[in-house]
């Protein structure tokens, strides 16, 4: 996968997604990352990305010159341009695993005010949030979307099973991950539930099973609603596989 990011804060992006599996991702040439600074795509001597909104309004708009330059420039064939953006599609598991699959993303960093609309009309495929709150810049957001991807990409992990067992995955039926101990068994008056020192896979599948409900129904709720492949919810909160 080929990946280039647009933003005017290039050195937040780097250091971030050249470490862990970002680093082995492209040292084992599973991903190929170029940050451009969008300053580079003006034209003016002042190098503007920004001016003021018409209509009126605080704050300032990102100017839509550097950005139809800079994708001009980079897009490919097979290309997909992300805008990363409050007014997006929040980022989940699903999309990421989409993601994942692309040929070549160009990611876009909004800031400011926001982006020239006729960026979005004319060269985005994908307006992307990463949640419901503001940050300072997109550059932040960009690191998130390329690290929630670039795992997913078949070699990333090393053990393919890591993606496919985790929180939100399809495998875990799109919940959270359960608790998760290791060594010592006994650390300052606490135990490792013994199920997990049993050896018996069938009860600790159970075990891990019915604790990743109990997280889930504690901490997001929202994804109990209807979970893949258990049914609806009982008004009592529990599954059908639960109330069995």
């Amino acid at each position: 996968m080929i990946v280039d990011i647009v933003t005017i804060f290039p050195e937040m992006c780097r250091a971030p997604l050249a470490e862990s599996i970002m680093k082995r991702a492209q040292e084992s040439g599973l991903l190929t990352l170029r940050i451009h600074d969008l300053r580079d795509y003006t034209t003016d001597k002042h190098r503007r990305v920004d001016d003021e909104p018409y209509g009126g309004g605080q704050g300032m708009v990102m100017k839509p010159e550097p950005f139809f330059a800079a994708v001009r420039d980079l897009r490919t064939p097979g290309s997909r341009v992300v805008l990363m953006t409050p007014q997006g599609r929040t980022l989940n598991q699903a999309m990421a695993r989409e993601f994942s699959g692309a040929e070549h993303l160009i990611v876009l960093c909004g800031h400011y005010e926001g982006v020239d609309h006729r960026v979005v009309e004319t060269l985005v495929d994908d307006e992307i949030s990463i949640g419901d709150y503001i940050l300072t810049n997109g550059a932040v957001a960009a690191v998130v979307l390329v690290d929630a991807v670039v795992r997913l990409i078949p070699g990333a992990l090393g053990d393919e099973r890591s993606s496919e067992e985790e929180s939100f995955s399809e495998a875990g039926s799109g919940i959270l991950e359960g608790p998760c101990y290791t060594r010592p068994a006994e650390f300052e008056g606490m135990s490792v539930p013994e199920v997990l020192l049993s050896g018996h896979h069938g009860n600790i599948a159970e075990w891990k099973r019915e604790q990743a409900v109990e997280r889930t129904r504690k901490n997001r709720p929202d994804l109990l609603a209807d979970p893949p492949g258990m049914g609806p919810a009982r008004e009592d909160g529990a599954t059908p596989a639960e109330a069995e």
